[in-house]
């Protein structure tokens, strides 16, 4: 979502010796284990950044303007989008999230038993529910793609980002919605720098450190109270602290934990279930891919075509994380209040019109970025970026 006129921004970039980090890829580069992300699209080639690009700033094909493309592709999106019901529109997330609360009394009754099987059961329950409703629910709610009213947005924003989630809807909506989403691989802005622990080496960072989210989250949200007025910083803390006794108190009395380090540990242990794909997600998606100086960034419609990937389906993320995180991603960014079904239902709709501009559609398996993070970690993750130069485009 784009910044309104008026609206003032924060440079959020994570330095690392005066700069922030992440490098993108030349073009067409195939990522290690034969799968091919598409940085760029045909007719629109990187610069060489030597400081000469007047000299080759020639677009190489006549194409339409920036604002005509994008005004085009929103009038297909928007028939679709008011052709659909309110069930394609809301009620398909909503039953999604509310089938991951039916589902809890389950979760927390398995974790009764004594044997391994249903046990294990619990735990995955209540680490899948837990991720639906601290990352779908809230990614949705930041958006206020739950409901068409925005009082309704508000009580959702409150419940799924602070209760359920334990972060600051304030300063959660304004890093995510204004910045990430309006500055998308901008650098000092959206370009996905507060995701990058340079001092942690790759294998640390990639399948240790994530284990530690449930526990950095609250931290970090509690740093980021400062920042927002103080009757929102007692409601925040209010939630945060309902949230975490409701899950801590569900294991002593109805899970039957005899111990508050064990229902501790349970609490660890489910939250971070989906740690490392969450991790994951956000930085497959973004980093690697081309960065923009803010004075030179595309337009809209190349800025998110350029720089947001989409990964394959897979049920369980899909479930967990919702579309717009997952296969949809490039949909999401560039039309960030619809919800997770409808960036699904428009998806055709958007890789068609993008290919047939020749417009970048980046798509990549889950292994194959894996693969490249591990490959190329030091480089993607803890050098700085050269700035991408669009012949063409500014």
């Amino acid at each position: 979502m784009a910044l309104e006129d008026g609206d003032t921004v924060r440079p959020r970039g994570q330095q690392v010796n005066g700069e922030v980090s992440g490098v993108p890829p030349s073009r067409g580069a195939t990522a290690p284990g034969g799968s091919r992300t598409d940085m760029v699209a045909e007719g629109w080639e990187p610069a060489p950044c030597d400081g000469d690009v007047s000299a080759r700033a020639a677009p190489r094909r006549a194409g339409q303007p920036e604002e005509a493309l994008m005004s085009e592709l929103s009038e297909l999106v928007q028939k679709v989008v008011k052709s659909s019901s309110w069930w394609e529109r809301h009620g398909v997330d909503i039953s999604i999230l509310a089938c991951s609360f039916l589902l809890l009394p389950a979760g927390f009754l398995c974790l009764q038993s004594a044997q391994a099987i249903p046990f294990l059961a619990g735990v995955l329950i209540l680490g899948v529910v837990h991720h639906t409703l601290s990352v779908k629910g809230s990614h949705l709610a930041s958006h206020n793609a739950l409901t068409e009213s925005k009082s309704w947005g508000k009580v959702w924003a409150v419940f799924f980002i602070e209760l359920c989630s334990a972060f600051t809807v304030e300063q959660g909506t304004y890093n995510h919605v204004k910045i990430h989403h309006g500055y998308t691989n901008v650098i000092g802005l959206g370009d996905s720098s507060t995701w990058k622990v340079p001092f942690l080496n790759r294998y640390v960072y990639m399948f240790i450190a994530p284990l530690a989210v449930p526990v950095l989250t609250p931290l970090v949200a509690l740093g980021l109270l400062r920042n927002v007025e103080w009757k929102a910083a007692l409601r925040t803390l209010c939630c945060m602290c309902l949230g975490f006794y409701c899950h801590y108190w569900l294991l002593l009395h109805i899970s039957g934990f005899q111990s508050p380090w064990s229902a501790l540990l349970c609490m660890l242990l489910t939250r971070s279930l989906l740690a490392h794909p969450y991790i994951h997600v956000n930085i497959f998606q973004h980093i690697g891919l081309p960065m923009f100086a803010a004075d030179r960034k595309p337009k809209r419609i190349h800025l998110m075509s350029l720089g947001v990937l989409n990964l394959p389906r897979n049920a369980l993320l899909d479930w967990s994380f919702g579309h717009s995180l997952i296969s949809c991603h490039v949909e999401h960014h560039l039309f960030p209040s619809l919800s997770d079904n409808m960036c699904l239902k428009i998806k055709p709709i958007v890789s068609q019109y993008l290919k047939q501009k020749k417009l970048p559609y980046n798509e990549d398996t889950y292994s194959s970025r894996l693969w490249l993070f591990l490959q190329r970690y030091e480089e993607l993750m803890v050098h700085a970026p050269p700035i991408t130069e669009l012949v063409g485009i500014q």
